[in-house]
């Protein structure tokens, strides 16, 4: 038996034409798809804002009315002289947020949240907590903080991951700059240089 293979043209009368893409067009078309993507993001970077804040956060653990309270640490983990808050200690936070650093300075907001002690050497915090100011022109407006906070380095950097009110869909960052802290009892007055970008 044989068999014979036949290249045939189509039946149809019609014309078949396959065309290319000329190399050029193809250029035109990303130059054109880049030109207006950079558009869109400079058309969104005009409506957004940089705001600058600065305060400093109060975080007290000792006495009769703590704004940091304790929910629980690991066992065989106890505070000491030196460790106010040793590795695995978790606690819950209402911190004053003020002006300047003195306790009785003028009130500009609260922070919110939870804090871990997660260094096992080196004292050092994951947080997350929601920073809510409610004095001056943001008064009711909140940023939110979820970063490693390396206590004992000067000018640490936190992530700022979000907002609510005038600071919805904030990014930013916080530069923090320890102005007291009492290795004793874990008492702490932080201060807070923000830099937030919002629409």
């Amino acid at each position: 038996m044989q068999i014979t293979l036949c290249t045939c043209p189509p039946k149809s009368s019609e014309n078949t034409y396959t065309m290319a893409t000329p190399p050029s067009v193809l250029r035109l078309v990303a130059v054109l798809l880049a030109a207006i993507s950079a558009l869109r993001s400079t058309a969104a970077a005009r409506h957004e804002k940089t705001t600058h804040l600065h305060f400093f956060l109060h975080d007290t653990l000792s006495g009769k009315d703590p704004s940091a309270v304790l929910i629980g640490r690991a066992a065989g983990r106890d505070p000491r002289p030196d460790d106010p808050v040793p590795f695995s200690s978790l606690y819950a936070t209402d911190d004053l947020l003020t002006e300047g650093p003195s306790p009785q300075s003028n009130v500009v907001g609260n922070a919110q949240g939870l804090w871990v002690s997660s260094g096992r050497g080196k004292l050092s915090l994951v947080l997350g907590m929601d920073f809510e100011l409610t004095d001056g022109p943001f008064n009711g407006s909140a940023f939110v903080v979820y970063s490693r906070n390396t206590v004992t380095r000067p000018g640490r950097e936190l992530a700022i991951v979000g907002g609510r009110g005038a600071f919805r869909l904030a990014r930013g960052y916080a530069v923090l700059r320890t102005h007291f802290l009492d290795n004793n009892n874990g008492d702490a007055i932080i201060e807070y240089n923000v830099t937030l970008v919002h629409p």
